[in-house]
């Protein structure tokens, strides 16, 4: 039983509004009012889902779309779409218009110049959130838009029962809070208090979204262009600059003659940093010569004992 009662508080929590007085909270007739403000406006052509335009009597509905679609200009499409949002009483929350390469080639056209052909295509993301009472009519200026219609999905979740159950469990919640302010001051009273009040908080904040998503309906429109857009763009010619400053032969021949200078100086300073080596290879030399020169003078008088 805790459990589904935990559930039950959670559900509650993402659907409804607190209903407890002095705190002005919402009752069933809040979301009829918030929705059915604007039903004058609701009348848009057949082409439209009747999902868009669904008004029942006694029913609260939360209508979201989903548009995927091809234009011919994305950029003209997104200007047009903002501007009927914003005539119709909403505004965008996102929009996210980019272009994406397919690719990019440079071609010569002279030794100074060159051309960079990119071949791309344009795409927009957006969201956009308006009343209600008149999704219809901006998915009506929508589809005037369109070249293909890849998709569109239009839903209309009936939350009549959600709101019923909310007002029940903020009747259960102020009951709560008046048991607890009869016990008497102790720790658990505190915790049970802050418990219960953090509850109420929740659901008062539940309440503002549900009211707003009763409201206002939240349209994800995706268009992109069906063809690849070609851009010509004026460059410099890279590859002949490239060229031109590859090599420089008195340049490169003065470097090497300053280069080679330096390695001189640096075996010569070699050379002076290895004198003790240089010095005993240069004694164990000399008394090897001088070795030499004995033996040749000794071998003539061992040949010639007699004279």
């Amino acid at each position: 039983m805790k459990t589904t009662h935990i559930r039950l508080t959670i559900a509650t929590a993402l659907l409804l509004g607190i209903y407890s007085c002095k705190k002005g909270e919402a009752t069933a007739s809040d979301y009829e009012m918030s929705t059915s403000a604007d039903s004058a406006y609701v009348n848009v052509s057949d082409s439209v889902s009747s999902a868009a335009t669904m008004s029942v009597k006694d029913k609260q509905f939360i209508k979201t779309a989903d548009v995927n679609m091809e234009v011919k200009d994305v950029y003209d499409a997104t200007i047009s779409i903002e501007k009927s949002a914003q005539e119709l009483g909403g505004f965008v929350t996102n929009s996210n218009l980019q272009s994406r390469v397919i690719s990019e080639d440079t071609y010569n056209t002279s030794d100074e110049e060159a051309m960079l052909v990119k071949k791309y295509q344009t795409e927009n993301t957006m969201q956009v959130r308006f009343p209600s009472s008149r999704l219809g009519e901006l998915l009506t200026l929508i589809n005037d838009k369109k070249l293909f219609l890849n998709s569109r999905i239009i839903n209309a979740e009936d939350i009549t029962s959600n709101i019923k159950y909310a007002e029940l469990e903020g009747k259960r919640i102020k009951k709560t809070g008046e048991n607890i302010s009869e016990l008497k001051t102790t720790k658990d009273k505190v915790k049970m208090s802050d418990e219960n009040m953090s509850e109420n908080n929740s659901q008062q904040l539940a309440n503002l979204n549900v009211t707003d998503n009763l409201k206002y309906s939240t349209v994800d429109i995706y268009i992109k262009e069906p063809k690849l857009r070609i851009a010509e763009i004026a460059v410099i010619n890279s590859k002949n600059i490239d060229n031109k400053y590859k090599f420089n032969f008195f340049y490169s021949a003065k470097n090497a003659f300053v280069e080679g200078y330096y390695l001189i100086q640096k075996l010569i300073v070699g050379l002076i940093m290895i004198w003790p080596i240089l010095l005993i290879c240069g004694l164990i030399f000399y008394f090897y010569r001088k070795n030499q020169s004995k033996n040749k003078i000794q071998q003539p008088n061992q040949e010639n004992p007699a004279s």
